[in-house]
């Protein structure tokens, strides 16, 4: 079958069917083969070609610390953590001591605490024997380092130590064992007042001094008392007496002996 029409350049236009058919089929078969490519499975290269470079996956980076293995990312963070929080913690410390501060003076103490003061120096003052290094008397020294030791009728050969009574360098048993016991009394009623002054380990060592030399005046090992050293010294004021009276010796301690 065969069609006729007008070509524009003048001549007859012929237009054959069996060909216009065979196109058809042509173009039918092309389609068959692109849905047959289309369902096959394509191979990288392919798939390169069409969908271009596949993204990789990073793979993770770990740190061998020996005892743990834990991923880079948070070591590097843990590691800058810390060093950040140094270095602020260096800075508040520096700005904490370079910044000037006010310091308040201790307030004058009132006069009960320097009479408190002055009452202990007392007995400082008026120690015997081997007087400690901190004594804190400057014008004292050691002093009656043989008493006991010099008079044969005596029992208790070791007497060094202890207070003396007054300026007469006499020790009387009766004042001192009062002393030390009202000083004792006044430590257990009034410890924090002691230690708020800062008397309080003074006051012990004064009480301590006192009854050392208490405990040589008699036998305390033994389980009857019959003999106690009472005084050292002579103190007898009654007239009459050709006893050598210290009572009237008021010399330096230093200088009996």
């Amino acid at each position: 079958m065969s069609m006729y029409g007008r070509d524009p350049w003048g001549g007859p236009l012929e237009i054959n069917a069996a060909d216009s058919a065979t196109d058809d089929d042509r173009s039918r078969n092309l389609q068959d083969l692109d849905r047959a490519a289309l369902s096959r499975p394509l191979d990288e290269t392919q798939q390169s070609w069409l969908l271009g470079p596949s993204e990789q996956k990073k793979k993770k980076k770990y740190v061998d610390l020996g005892c743990i293995i834990v991923s880079r990312k948070i070591f590097v963070w843990t590691v800058g953590t810390l060093v950040v929080s140094a270095v602020l913690a260096g800075l508040i410390t520096l700005i904490v001591k370079t910044v000037p501060r006010h310091h308040h003076g201790k307030p004058p103490p009132d006069n009960y605490t320097l009479a408190l003061h002055k009452a202990l120096m007392f007995f400082n003052a008026q120690r015997s024997g081997k007087l400690p290094k901190h004594n804190n008397v400057s014008w004292r020294g050691n002093s009656c380092l043989r008493d006991g030791k010099s008079d044969p009728g005596t029992t208790m050969k070791d007497l060094v130590g202890g207070y003396y009574d007054a300026g007469d360098a006499i020790k009387f048993n009766f004042p001192a064992s009062f002393a030390m016991t009202m000083l004792s009394w006044s430590v257990i009623e009034y410890s924090a007042k002691y230690e708020a002054a800062g008397e309080l380990n003074h006051v012990k060592e004064i009480i301590k001094w006192g009854t050392d030399y208490l405990l040589k005046t008699f036998n305390n090992s033994a389980d009857t008392i019959d003999k106690i050293a009472a005084q050292v010294g002579v103190g007898d004021t009654s007239g009459g007496s050709t006893t050598p009276n210290d009572h009237y010796c008021w010399m330096r301690p230093e200088d009996i002996d």
